[in-house]
Order: C-alpha cells, then sequence, then structure tokens
C-alpha cells in the first residue's frame, strides 16, 4: 500500500506529511507517560520483527497481485497505540530514504493509511471493545481487515485529491482497493490474531529475542523467496493505467526526487545484503526513539 511516485502532488503530500507530523507529536507525548527503559528491547525486536514482514509478500491466488502484513495492528495491540504509531512512522521513513521504497512526497499519506488509521482508529473501535468481552483474537481479526480497507480508501481519498486518478475512474478504483485489501487483510487478522495469543505465553525477554530472531530470518533469507507479483495497490493501478495522469512536474516534486535519489543507498544493492542493512537501520532508529521517549522530564538536568 506504499504510494510511490506520481501520485501523490505536493497540495495532498505536504498536508498529508504535515498531519503526520502533528500526529507523531501527540503520539511521542502519549508515549513517554508510560513507557519505560526495560520495554526498550521488546520494542525494537518488535518493530524489526514488521519490517522484515513487511518485506514478505504473498500471491493472492486468482488474481495476478500480492499482498504483505502491514503489521500496524499488532504493533497496537503489544505496544499500545502511540508508541506503535511510532514504531510504524520509523519503518515507513526507513523504507522511503534509504530503499526508495514510498514516495518522499507521499510520505505522510503512507504514514497515515498505514500507521494513523490502525492505531487511533481501527485499533480503539474495533479491537479495544471485542478485547473487553474477552474476545481479543477476534477484535485482533476485524481490527485489521478494517486498518486494511480504511487504509486502501485513503489511499483512493489522496489520489483523486491529486488529481492523478481520472473522476470517471475513482469508483472502479475503489473497487479494485476494496476488493485487492480484503483477501490481505484477512490474512493478517489471522496472523495478528495467532501473534497475539503466542505473545501472551511470554515475557518481554524471551519475546525480545523471539521478535529479533524471526525478524533477523525474515530479512536475511525468507525475504528472497517472496512473491514478485504486483502488490494490491499495484494491481489496482495497472488496471486503470489508461486513467492515471502523473503528478510529476513543479520543484517540489523534482527536490523530493533528488533528496530520495541520494538517501536510497540500499535500493540499488542485492537484496539480502540490502535487507539485513534495514533491519539493522530499523533497529538503530527505533532505538534512538525509544531512549527519547524513556527519558522523564528533568532526567537530563538531574544526571548532570
Amino acid at each position: 500500500m506504499h504510494l510511490g511516485n506520481g501520485i501523490i502532488c505536493p497540495v495532498t503530500g505536504i498536508p498529508m506529511l504535515i498531519a503526520a507530523g502533528v500526529t507523531a507529536f501527540y503520539a511521542f507525548k502519549k508515549a513517554k507517560k508510560d513507557f519505560s527503559k526495560d520495554k526498550i528491547p521488546y520494542t525494537v525486536a518488535l518493530t524489526s520483527f514488521v519490517f522484515a514482514l513487511q518485506m514478505i509478500n504473498f500471491a493472492i491466488p486468482q488474481t495476478g497481485s500480492s499482498g504483505h502484513i502491514i503489521g500496524g495492528i499488532l504493533l497496537a495491540i503489544l505496544l499500545g497505540p502511540s508508541t506503535a504509531f511510532l514504531a510504524m512512522c520509523s519503518i515507513l521513513i526507513v523504507q522511503a530514504l534509504l530503499f526508495a521504497d514510498g514516495s518522499l512526497m507521499a510520505l505522510g499519506c503512507n504514514i497515515i493509511n498505514m500507521g494513523a488509521l490502525a492505531c487511533f482508529v481501527a485499533y480503539p473501535l474495533f479491537y479495544k471493545p471485542l478485547e473487553k468481552l474477552n474476545k481479543p483474537f477476534l477484535g485482533a481479526f476485524m481490527a485489521s481487515v478494517v486498518a486494511l480497507q480504511l487504509g486502501s480508501i485513503g489511499v483512493v481519498i489522496e489520489g483523486a485529491l491529486s488529481s492523478s486518478i481520472a473522476i470517471n475512474s475513482i469508483l472502479k478504483f475503489t473497487g479494485l482497493m476494496q476488493a485487492i485489501h480484503l483477501p490481505i487483510g484477512i490474512v493478517e487478522g489471522f496472523l495478528t490474531g495467532f501473534a497475539i495469543y503466542a505473545a501472551k505465553k511470554f515475557d518481554y525477554k524471551k519475546l525480545s529475542i523471539c521478535f529479533g530472531t524471526l525478524g533477523f530470518v525474515l530479512a536475511g533469507f525468507i525475504s528472497q523467496y517472496a512473491s514478485q507479483k504486483p502488490d494490491g495497490l499495484e494491481w489496482s493501478l495497472l488496471n486503470i493505467q489508461n486513467s492515471i495522469i502523473p503528478q510529476v512536474q513543479g520543484q517540489l516534486f523534482a527536490i523530493s526526487q533528488a533528496v530520495q535519489a541520494k538517501t536510497a543507498i540500499l535500493a540499488n544493492i542485492s537484496s539480502i545484503p540490502a535487507n539485513i542493512l534495514g533491519f539493522l537501520a530499523i533497529s538503530l532508529v527505533m532505538y534512538g526513539i525509544c531512549i527519547l521517549i524513556s527519558l522523564k522530564k528533568g532526567a537530563l538536568l538531574n544526571e548532570e
């Protein structure tokens, strides 16, 4: 669901980036209230695991398309929505800057679609009520499906606002996005439900080791066997390719392209070392975020 170049124009992309930044500031302030240093290894390992999990595209039978787990609901359930949103921000920023996976102009849109809608809409409205009814598996399943559907609608709206999707194809694009992301959401729902069930059996230390090891194996080895078929968004765009109006003009677009060309140092090397380096990069980025979250007011003054 990563929006790439040509779909989002500055008129849409910049306000969405500001919205993502404001949401990240809110999430940071909320996360600081109950985050502690003992959660750092667990948070880093889980974030890196989700980063690696997003590399594993699986084929969707009879469609010619593929999908991958987003992980927003999994992060929200196991970390809390605010820390989860920051984790998703770090994942999407590393993907955009180091891998050119998702354009910089669309970064705010991607953060809102895959992070905010999962953590601050689907999680509280669908997972939490069912969790209170002692149905966490059903809650995880429903929230995962809803998060994917909301994110796909977000893509359509942002594409329409950017004038990259012809007006007469918006309904068709909406139908394609909803239809192809439904099976992806169902798969993610089941996996998320099983993951949270399994996670309850272990303490933070064991989970840190488990998620870290699984993430490294996924990134370094299993990712090379991922499906090469177009993902849900790419498949939907291919089916309306004659109705796409690329938004690739203007100085702001040129600047974003030039910056990404300089930063995407892992985009042009072989996949296994690139994925391992990316895995290590996201671990370092999330570790830094966790250190900042865990610092309490006045901590630096007290240390001095």
